[in-house]
């Protein structure tokens, strides 16, 4: 594979200055996009003239009119740099690759960790062990921006990055300063286990258990199903049962399991849909003996994490259709307007005119919904969870049915994988599933509505 080797209100607020990890990781993006403009990134080598060309495709980016992935209503100046050089990453070092780490299942760390290196890691992890600080606002519009060029990888490290802050926040000072420096740069992966094969949209029926020993330490027994890089990767957070007495939800706790560790084992790479790029396994419990030090947080907590986690989780996974959606409206923008029939252009015909404007506008309500779902879990808003679950059942549902009106204006040739329509059609029909499927969303919704009522 080349060189890839195995707040709920619509006022504004003024936005902090940015801290000097997030200065550092706009000097280290700058350097970046000077090297791949000169040739001098390892393996760029072989895109010729096309890497030269590269600055002069990022600038563009930033610019109202030009920009690829749509307006930049309300973007604070770090954050068009932040985008700008985001999307200049993806093009130079996952665009290119796509198509081949899909049709060949291959996961390409050497890219998670060069991202890791510009401070998409840990993009919302405290700076003091590696993070780059910034907020979910921030992070919306970065893996946005790297969506664009490959799907499935920016969501495998939103999931990474889902699990730092998890960390970040509910870790203690000797765990932060343990695992997340090696969290942040990559060096070790990590997955999110909460999903077994009894228990899904009913989360906290969960059965995989935690049984405290003599000792202290905990034994795990049980299974998690569709595990983005499981087998794979380095550390677990796993939700486990630890009191089976108490209500579902109040005895379940969270832990870090190490691979490696015995009774640990991993199922099969599970052949997908879509994600292809990204290996999914069953992660298996046996007896899997796990130090007391490992566990994250006070016993009882672990659904409070995971289901806090999964408000950011989210919103990442919304932007990541956002960035997805963009790319396949302009993919159906490029064809229509060179595909001929008729004797004209396709977007010649008013039908198209009027499918490729509903297209555009659903995007940027889409993108425009996760914002302010970012937004509002930086501002810690009351209805941030219903906010977020907005975003994510509007986006994720609108921006599949984008993709797949782009891949219908390419007709049959939209059927085929030597046009890139189709594998974003295969990516983002996953999002209406995960992180909580749409209709688990609308139920969140309803439960933020009667509240608030």
């Amino acid at each position: 594979l080349s060189h890839r080797s195995s707040c709920s209100s619509y006022e504004s607020k003024p936005s902090a200055p940015p801290t000097e990890l997030a200065s550092s990781m706009l000097r280290q993006l700058r350097t970046h996009a000077w090297r791949i403009a000169t040739g001098r990134t390892a393996g760029q080598r072989a895109l010729g003239s096309a890497g030269h060309s590269l600055l002069q495709q990022a600038h563009p980016y930033s610019t109202e009119e030009s920009c690829p992935s749509g307006p930049l209503l309300g973007l604070t100046p770090e954050q068009i740099q932040f985008r700008e050089a985001a999307f200049s990453f993806g093009q130079s070092s996952m665009a290119p690759f796509a198509e081949e780490w899909d049709a060949k299942n291959h996961f390409p760390v050497d890219v998670l960790k060069e991202a890791a290196a510009l401070g998409f890691g840990g993009v919302c992890v405290r700076d003091d062990v590696g993070g780059s600080a910034l907020g979910r606002s921030d992070a919306a519009v970065i893996f946005e921006a790297l969506a664009y060029s490959d799907i499935g990888l920016t969501a495998f490290l939103t999931i990474h990055n889902m699990n730092g802050t998890i960390l970040d926040k509910y870790g203690s000072e000797e765990q932060r300063k343990k695992w997340l420096p090696a969290l942040t740069s990559m060096e070790l992966l990590s997955s999110y286990c909460l999903t077994e094969p009894g228990s899904g949209s009913d989360a906290a029926s969960l059965r995989t258990t935690a049984q405290k020993t003599s000792e202290g330490d905990y034994i795990l027994n049980g299974s998690k199903c569709f595990i983005s890089g499981g087998g794979v990767s380095d550390v677990y957070l796993v939700m486990a049962r630890t009191d089976p007495e108490v209500a579902q939800a109040k005895g379940i706790s969270c832990f870090l399991v190490e691979k490696g560790t015995d009774g640990l084992s991993f199922g099969k790479n599970e052949n997908k849909m879509g994600w292809k790029c990204q290996p999914t396994a069953t992660v298996n419990f046996d007896n899997c003996r796990v130090p007391a030090a490992n566990r994250i947080g006070e016993e009882g907590v672990g659904f409070k994490i995971a289901m806090s986690a999964l408000d950011g989780g989210r919103i990442n996974i919304g932007t990541c259709s956002v960035g997805g959606a963009q790319f396949a409206l302009d993919k159906a923008l490029e064809y229509t307007s060179t595909r001929k029939q008729f004797g004209k252009a396709i977007s010649d015909f008013q039908v198209s005119q009027f499918k490729l404007a509903d297209m555009a506008t659903t995007v940027q309500a889409s993108r425009l919904m996760v914002r302010q779902a970012a937004l509002s879990l930086d501002s810690q808003s009351s209805t941030a969870t219903m906010d977020a679950a907005m975003a994510k059942r509007f986006a994720t549902h609108n921006c599949y049915d984008v993709a797949n009106e782009a891949l219908q204006l390419h007709g049959g040739y939209g059927y085929l994988r030597d046009y890139p329509v189709e594998r974003v059609v295969r990516d983002l029909r996953v999002h209406t599933i995960l992180e909580g499927t749409n209709e688990i969303m609308r139920m969140i919704i309803w439960r933020g509505m009667k509240k608030d009522g």
